[in-house]
């Protein structure tokens, strides 16, 4: 019997994709050897109802931001799955949509989402079809080192789940970092890659008002 294809999903709001997107990204990628990569901006983010910038700007600056890995449109590319679907962006009805085409699938989490992922929309799906990937979005913690232990025995004890640990340096940015620099009108440069700034000041976000997340 033919072995599956493996398929990995990292989804979020990406507002905007930033440095540490793009090495969890890529880490994800060649740790496990996927054969294929997805990396997916949701349209309505169940945590971030209100997202503000416009779905396509997001999309648009993800594939800016991995368009410079050497994977990027072979083993990686930007999908607009979420983008496209007029509603919110469940992952277990993103998991469910893709496992039926027949892929093994794995989905990457950051710290603070693997810690709740069993107070999501069906937690018993959502470690049913996929395996959880989780990878560290902070340099050494004991504390956050603890918790994600305990978090795996207790997503294994009750939901037989399989999760793996990515393991990178981390580099300690997050998406609300950029907004408020951008927003302040300061250079956040080292942060996002030039294209994606190029991007944002050609478009006008990120200026404050309306267009925050």
């Amino acid at each position: 019997m033919e072995a599956k294809q493996t398929l990995g999903i990292y989804g979020g709001t990406f507002s905007p994709p930033h440095l540490g997107h793009v090495n969890a990204g890529l880490a994800f990628l060649r740790q496990l050897d996927l054969d294929r990569l997805l990396i997916m901006p949701a349209r309505i983010p169940p945590h971030k109802p209100d997202a503000g910038i416009d779905p396509m700007h997001r999309l648009k600056m993800t594939e800016l931001a991995f368009g410079d890995a050497p994977e990027y449109g072979k083993q990686l590319s930007v999908s607009d799955y979420e983008i496209t679907l007029q509603a919110v962006s469940y992952t277990v009805n993103t998991l469910r949509y893709f496992h039926a085409q027949g892929y093994k699938l794995y989905f990457l989490c950051g710290t603070d989402m693997f810690l709740s992922l069993d107070r999501w929309r069906e937690p018993e799906s959502i470690f049913a079809l996929c395996t959880i990937a989780y990878i560290r979005r902070e340099n050494e913690s004991i504390e956050i080192s603890d918790q994600i232990e305990e978090a795996k025995v207790r997503y294994r004890e009750n939901f037989n789940a399989e999760c793996v640990e990515i393991v990178t340096q981390p580099i300690e940015v997050s998406s609300s970092e950029v907004r408020a620099l951008l927003e302040e009108g300061k250079d956040a440069s080292h942060l996002i890659s030039k294209s994606v700034c190029d991007y944002i000041r050609a478009n006008g976000l990120y200026t404050g008002g309306a267009d925050r997340v």
